[in-house]
This record gives C-alpha cells, structure tokens and sequence, in this order.
C-alpha cells in the first residue's frame, strides 16, 4: 500500500497555477476530503500517456481531461469502423473511416479545451515507445495485445514511470498499478503472454466505462498522492455477478524488466 505520492512532483511553488476558470470549474472535486488545491494544481502540471484511446483507454483519457490533467500523451492507430462505436465514447459516427486519433483529440478538446494533447496516430510500437514513455509522468497501459502492454511495460520500468494497467473481457475487469522499485510488474504478473488475449474480444460497452473510469481515479491517485492505491494488489471485478476480489500481487527476483529497481 502506497504511503507517499509515487509521482516525483516539483514543490507546490513550482507547480502552474490555477486560473479563474479553472477554479470554478474543479470546485466540486475541491471539497473532497484529502483532495486541495495543491492537488489541483498537481494535476494541472502533470502529463499521463494513455496508449489505445479505445473503449477503455479513451474512458481514461475523457475523465482525465475533467479532471483537469494538463497534458495528455494518446496513442492510437487506424481508422474508424462501425464496430468501435459500441464502447468507444470519443468517437463519432461521422467519423467512420477516418483516423480513430483525430476524433478523440476533437472529443476532448471540445470538453476541457485548456487541455494540451500529443496524438500519437499510431499505437505503441518499437520506434515510438521510448519517445511517448519519456514525456509522460505516469502511463497507462490499455491495449489489447500483449506484444504492446510488454513494450510498453519495459519502457516504463527502465524510465522508472508508475504505471496503471487496465484490461477488460466479456463482464470481467482487471486494474492494478505498478510502481517502479516499489511493486512488480507486467512480467511479473503475466510472465508469459495469455493465449485467450487477443484484438477482438467480446464485451459491453458499460464495462470498459466502468473500468476506464477506475483506472483513471487510480491514475489521479498517483499524480496527487491520494492513498491507498492499487501498488501491489490486483482488483478483479465480475460485474456479470458484481463479484469484487482483491488479490496480492509479488515480484519476480529475475524479472527481466523490473529486477535490480
């Protein structure tokens, strides 16, 4: 269980103020209990990689962007097809056949239109993971296939930036957080690849929303030092039978990617 704010953040004088609009706009979330306008101000400075702005990624990324995060590092390759636009909220009808990244920049510019973007119109892949990994203060892990979630899960520890993972199948969601030094990893959860993952996969669209929307309040968490988070432990939820379970997750001694942190 996370103590201390995993994110290295600058002092709270360092950290970009809020102007007018903002604070009327995040006054709600401002009276939460733990939460203040430093935190605001966290958010406001930080920058979180979101790869795939799918059904689930593209969740992240919208209650990210009402948050108040800053800077958004989206990428998502390909075009628009009818079938996306059962579960994936920042995409339009309209835009059948065009670039899937153009619509989700529109989305959520239109939505927090302070908000910066960096629209990767490709997914994670070798020539651009280090580049995207490297802008980014915590990323968050929502494709499908397990070739880009390793990728992208290596990167991460050898930049020591936390990372949320996120997964969805059928009724099932799966979340958890991995901090650098502090918890395993991917490969330590996963050592070898699932043979059941694969692109096309059968869900509703209500359960990447529900799991977008957790991994973004854990990716808020992280940024603005709010605990307990995820670090460690995996949350399972059957929402066919809304059975919730909380398993402890351990690393690996020779884990190729986290080993040595």
């Amino acid at each position: 269980m996370a103590t201390s704010n995993p994110v290295p953040s600058a002092p709270d004088p360092d950290l970009p103020e809020l102007s007018p609009e903002e604070i009327a706009t995040y006054e709600w979330q401002s009276d939460v209990s733990g939460f203040s306008e430093s935190a605001q101000r966290r958010l406001k400075g930080a920058s979180v990689l979101v790869s795939r702005v799918g059904g689930l990624g593209g969740m992240v990324a919208f209650e990210l962007a009402a948050a108040g995060v800053g800077r958004l590092i989206l990428a998502h390759g390909g075009l628009l097809r009818p079938s996306d636009l059962n579960r994936q909220l920042l995409m339009t009808h309209d835009h059948i056949g065009k670039p899937r990244i153009d619509s989700a920049v529109a989305r959520l510019k239109a939505l927090n239109p302070r908000l910066e973007i960096v629209a990767e119109p490709h997914n994670i892949q070798p020539d651009n993971v280090a580049r995207l990994v490297a802008q980014a203060d915590v990323v968050v892990d929502c494709a499908p296939l397990f070739s880009e979630r390793y990728l992208l899960n290596h990167h991460a520890m050898a930049s020591r930036k936390p990372m949320v993972e996120a997964a969805v199948h059928d009724f099932d969601l799966h979340l958890t957080s991995f901090i650098p030094g502090r918890s395993g990893c991917l490969r330590c959860l996963y050592p070898q690849p699932s043979t059941t993952w694969t692109r096309r996969f059968p869900v509703l669209g209500a359960v990447p929303g529900v799991a977008g929307s957790l991994a973004a309040l854990e990716t808020i968490k992280l940024v603005t030092g709010i605990t307990p988070t995820l670090e460690s432990r995996l949350l399972t939820w059957d929402l066919r039978s809304y059975r919730v379970k909380m398993l402890r997750l351990h690393r690996i001694v020779d884990c190729p990617d986290c080993a040595g942190l």
